[in-house]
């Protein structure tokens, strides 16, 4: 029998934002995380999972899940702390923060290679311009993200 979890939830939303934001971890590692995966891990963990459920918890709609062991069996899949799923804990897992920053790394620099394949033959002062463009744009999206307030 699953418990339910104590306190205040996390909200559907925070739920599906966190749980977007792991998937696409695993995706970064290399690992595609599908419906079935989740759901044989949960179902060997004694905490079955629906496809509907997942879709709603992925989304952010329908009720709020308060099966705290299923949250715990799901922090576990994904390799956080239990209170990364189960509390209002907003501190990103420290590998998730990492793969962030590559991510953020690796488009910032597919950015500027594409524009330097695009604009080759422009003149240098125009290449800076663009450049700094570029860097400012890219900065200003660096600042929005949540660690960095």
């Amino acid at each position: 029998m699953e418990s339910e979890a104590s306190g205040a939830p996390t909200s559907g939303a925070a739920l599906a934002r966190k749980l977007n934001l792991l998937l696409n971890t695993a995706e970064a590692e290399g690992r595609k995380i599908g419906f079935s995966d989740v759901s044989k891990a949960m179902s060997a963990a004694g905490t079955p999972l629906s496809r509907s459920r997942w879709h709603y918890m992925r989304s952010g709609t329908g009720p709020t899940v308060k099966k705290i062991d299923l949250l715990k069996n799901l922090a576990v899949f994904f390799g956080v702390s239990e209170g990364y799923l189960l509390d209002g804990d907003e501190e990103l897992p420290a590998r998730v923060e990492a793969q962030l920053d590559l991510l953020a790394t690796m488009k910032a620099n597919k950015i500027r290679k594409f524009a330097a394949r695009q604009l080759e033959g422009l003149d240098t002062e125009t290449l800076l311009q663009i450049r700094g463009l570029i860097d400012q744009h890219l900065d200003s999206e660096d600042t929005r993200r949540p660690e960095n307030r």
